[in-house]
Formats: C-alpha cells, structure tokens, sequence
C-alpha cells in the first residue's frame, strides 16, 4: 500500500549547510551536566570546527540547567548570533517545555540554522516545526552522543545531514549490525516528525503538540517499560493522533524486549493500514543517528528504506 501526502503537505524550509571551518555552539535548554569544555573544544577542532559555549551550559538549577531566564536567553542568543552556524545541545533530561510559550519563534526563523538535539529536545523540534516552519535535526548530544565514545556512524550520519553531504533522492543508510524489523509493509510520502514518545505525549492538549497531518512518526524512548509504551500509545490513538498519520518509523526503545515491542507495534498500527519500520538506530543508543524533523521523506517499510524527498540544508 502507497499512502502519499495530502494537498496541505508542504516542505518545512531548509536550513544553511554547516560550513568548513564553521561555528558550532552549545546550549542547554534542558538538563544540567558538566561539560569537559577543553575536550569539546578539541574534539571540534580536530573535525575542523569551532566551539562556542553559552553561559548556561555552565550553570545549574536543580533538574535545570540554569534558571529558565538563562536558558531561553542562550537560546535566543544561539540562534541570533551572525557567527554560530550550528545549534547542539549539550544533554537532555527535562526542562524545554517550560520554555515552549515564551520563545520568540520569529527571531528563530529569521536566523534558521541547524538545531540538534533529541530525549527531551524533542519538545523544541515539534514546537519549531508549528511555529517557525524549518528542518531541524534528531541526532546527536554534545555529552553523551559525540563526547561520549560512540560508534563512528553516530558522528558520520551528523556531518554528512548539516554539512549537506545528503541530498533529495539520497537513502539513508542505516549499520547492517543492526536489523530492521517490517511491522507493516507499504510506502509512504510525508513529513518525518516526532521523537521522545514521552515527551510528544507530554505536549498533547496544548498549543505545541504534534501536528501529524501528513506525517511519517518518529518514535523513540528510553526507561519505559512495555506497558507505558502502550499507555502513551493508547494516548495518542485517543487523543485522534494516529489516524492521520502516513508511515511510522520506530527508533531504539531502550530496555524493551525487541519481539514484544513489535507485537505492540502490529496491535497498534496494523487497524490504520499504514508502513511501519521498527529497529532504526535513532534515540538513546549506540549509534545514534541523525534524522531531519520536518523534512520530506519517503518511507518505504518493506525495502526497509528512508529516502530524503528534499534538500534538508543549503548553501
């Protein structure tokens, strides 16, 4: 079964490419955590970029990293800065959500760039995707993803997605160590969106939460057994989030046996008839790869495929 996009479906707006040589600054808007600043500043510059370090990456409040003042103004000031040509965040934990109804969501888009992060990040790609309309990128945290000793596709699949290395009509390529499951075959064309299945729970009933016309979910969690899985499932079935959907895609779901989840998974989505590809090294593990929310993509469960149907960055 092909599900195609509806005449609503439009591409979120591609962001600039990182450049060689190019700027990368840290914020955290979630989370504190102690940053090694010396090994990040060279661990950057042995991959020929620039650090820069907000002022609240240093500070904690808490479950906060800084008070939500100081982490809405990095976050402000990441984005406004002429010379910061990327966004990482340094962890996740909580704390985004407190920022969602105070963010200048206009200064974002006039000074669009990539933005990465995931966990509890998520709660700031959904919330650009509604109200500042570009590409934005689930992948990798400063500490533990890039910092953290992963396995080279983690650190390949980020540069290849900024630095525009992947193109409309390229695959994604995904490590054969690690199978992908087809829960339900089919193709599908629609906007990859989604992330932390918690915390797209969590923004239900407010004015951030998902807009799933059009879109192929992304789904991926952590600390969560099989029965609150189901619960947040359940959810968004009765909150009328999966009906519309035209594909979902199933990153790691930490903790949860593999064979269980896909049962879940087939219960689920197998009434709405949808593609469903279940396995995809995206989330809380080792690799963790880089996937662009908002963007157009096509979902192709059977072939075990996610092609990009559009340029994610520019130069």
């Amino acid at each position: 079964m092909t599900v195609r996009p509806t005449h609503t479906l439009f591409p979120h707006k591609p962001v600039p490419a990182l450049p060689s040589e190019g700027l990368i600054g840290v914020i955290a808007p979630a989370g504190p955590g102690a940053l090694d600043t010396d090994k990040a500043v060279q661990w950057m510059r042995a991959r020929g970029y620039g650090l820069k370090v907000f002022p609240g990456v240093y500070e904690k409040d808490g479950y906060l990293a800084g008070s939500d003042d100081v982490r809405l103004n990095d976050l402000h000031a990441a984005f406004a800065d002429p010379e910061v040509d990327a966004i990482i965040c340094l962890r996740g934990g909580y704390g985004t959500p407190r920022l969602l109804d105070r963010i200048d969501y206009d200064l974002l888009s006039r000074n669009a760039k990539p933005f990465v992060g995931y966990s509890d990040i998520t709660a700031l790609h959904l919330a650009i995707s509604r109200y500042a309309g570009f590409v934005t990128f689930h992948g990798p945290l400063l500490n533990a993803d890039l910092l953290g000793d992963k396995q080279p596709p983690t650190v390949t699949s980020f540069f290849a997605m900024l630095r525009g290395q992947l193109k409309a009509g390229s695959v994604l390529s995904h490590p054969v160590a690690y199978p992908l499951t087809t829960v339900e075959s089919g193709i599908a064309h629609g906007r990859l969106l989604g992330g932390n299945l918690a915390m797209i729970a969590a923004t239900l009933g407010t004015p951030y939460e998902i807009d799933v016309e059009g879109v192929i979910l992304l789904i991926e969690d952590i600390n969560e057994p099989l029965y609150r899985i189901d619960r947040l499932l359940t959810q968004m079935r009765l909150a009328g989030k999966l009906a519309k959907l035209r594909g979902v895609l199933v990153g790691d779901v930490a903790g949860v046996d593999v064979a269980a989840l896909n049962r879940l998974l087939k219960q689920t989505f197998a009434p709405l008839r949808i593609p469903v590809l279940s396995g995809w090294r995206s989330g809380h593990c080792d690799p963790n790869l880089t996937l662009p929310m908002g963007a157009l993509v096509r979902l192709d469960a059977g072939k075990k495929e996610l092609m990009l149907e559009q340029d994610v960055v520019t130069r």
